[in-house]
């Protein structure tokens, strides 16, 4: 493993049991990633890409070390610890919990992987690194919108010093008035702290936006990845130029609609 190569991901598959469908039937098995093999270069922007069940979700979470693989193995830096990885979730309401305060929230990783720093410039550092004022850190999740709350959430992934941070669809949960706001503060972040950046989405034209490089998954398996432009500019899986075809085009009076065949 090179110096640049954060995680290695190779041949990785996770498959689970279905219920039985007959009594004494055998049990299906569902295989969720299959056979996937990439590597992640630091302070770079991966993208991952594909419909509802593709196994990107599944995905990440080999990479948090949430799921373990049945086969293949996942290894960050050389290690297969990976402290150094965080996590923003879909929908911050149920990220976060409702009977803390934002400063509590912010600071617990510092706490549960036993991080000593000066907690309270920390916080004060985070909080201004995500758009909020300090005087917020003493409020409730239930006190702010969703895309503050979303930026609470970031401050949160960021609190331990992460050099990977990984966003599970980010900012699908929220107002399409407030997405782009999320997209630049993570920009911002990702060029300011020097962090690797793995982008889970369906949505093409964030990914498009946001990454240097794309992996599109279907029934659990990358079937092309490549530079992102030069995937979005000649697709060459059938499945590539499937999604790029539902992206939503501009008419000229400029009402959205989806090309289709």
């Amino acid at each position: 493993m090179t110096a640049d190569i954060l995680f290695e991901v190779a041949h990785v598959s996770r498959r689970y049991q279905l219920p039985r469908t007959r009594l004494f039937g055998p049990r299906r098995v569902l295989t969720a990633v299959d056979d996937v093999s990439f590597e992640l270069h630091q302070e770079e922007t991966l993208g991952v890409v594909g419909e509802s069940g593709s196994g990107k979700t599944t995905l990440m979470k080999l990479l948090l070390g949430l799921e373990k693989p049945d086969a293949g193995s996942v290894t960050y830096h050389g290690k297969s610890l990976r402290h150094e990885v965080q996590v923003v979730f879909q929908d911050p309401a149920s990220a976060l919990d409702p009977r803390m305060r934002v400063a509590d929230i912010i600071l617990e990783p510092l706490r549960v992987l036993r991080i000593g720093s000066d907690h309270a410039a920390r916080l004060t550092e985070l909080m201004e690194a995500v758009g909020l004022p300090r005087a917020y850190a003493a409020r409730y999740p239930h006190e702010f919108s969703g895309g503050q709350r979303q930026r609470i959430a970031i401050a949160r992934a960021l609190a331990p010093h992460p050099r990977v941070l990984i966003g599970d669809e980010p900012v699908s949960a929220l107002d399409v008035s407030v997405r782009a706001q999320i997209l630049n503060l993570l920009e911002d972040l990702r060029l300011g702290f020097q962090l690797t950046l793995v982008l889970v989405s369906h949505d093409l034209s964030v990914v498009r936006h946001m990454t240097d490089r794309v992996l599109v998954m279907q029934q659990g398996r990358v079937v092309e990845s490549g530079p992102t432009r030069a995937v979005f500019r000649e697709p060459r899986h059938p499945y590539t130029r499937l999604l790029l075809e539902s992206i939503p085009r501009l008419r000229p009076s400029g009402v959205a609609q989806i090309k289709q065949e």
